[in-house]
């Protein structure tokens, strides 16, 4: 895989711009580039659906359940699990935001599962724009 990439220069530099996001290892960057060839084409929201991140209301009638997530590729958020896990040591941004969801008393899976959307959505934007990703000066 790592040859095929090394070969299609668009590939290449999709591939830079992904392992540049805190977390994201060459490993998770070819399997995203392999199950979500669109990345980098989608609005933020289109992204989420497609990996099967955005939040999806479950109602009838009288009953009011909660969101969940649901469709979408599995094989991408298999592929994003473990980099979420990462992301949320060495990523200050993924730091705040899961301890943002901790703190308002969300469980633990739903705050990685939010941090998850958020590195979808993050690489989308940063492939669109054909640029790395860079920590936020603070």
């Amino acid at each position: 895989m790592k040859a095929i990439v090394a070969s299609d220069p668009d590939l290449a530099d999709r591939l830079e711009i992904l392992i540049s996001i805190p977390g994201i290892s060459t490993t998770s960057a070819i399997a995203l580039l392999a199950d979500m060839p669109e990345l980098g084409a989608l609005t933020g929201k289109q992204a989420a659906v497609l990996a099967g991140l955005a939040p999806i209301w479950r109602q009838s009638g009288q009953w009011q359940g909660h969101e969940r997530i649901q469709g979408g590729r599995p094989s991408i958020r298999q592929a994003l699990f473990m980099p979420t896990l990462c992301a949320i040591q060495h990523n200050r941004a993924a730091r705040n935001k899961f301890d943002d969801l901790i703190r308002a008393g969300k469980p633990r899976k739903v705050a990685v599962t939010a941090v998850m959307r958020k590195l979808v959505v993050l690489a989308n934007a940063l492939i669109r724009d054909g640029r790395k990703w860079r920590p936020d000066p603070a």
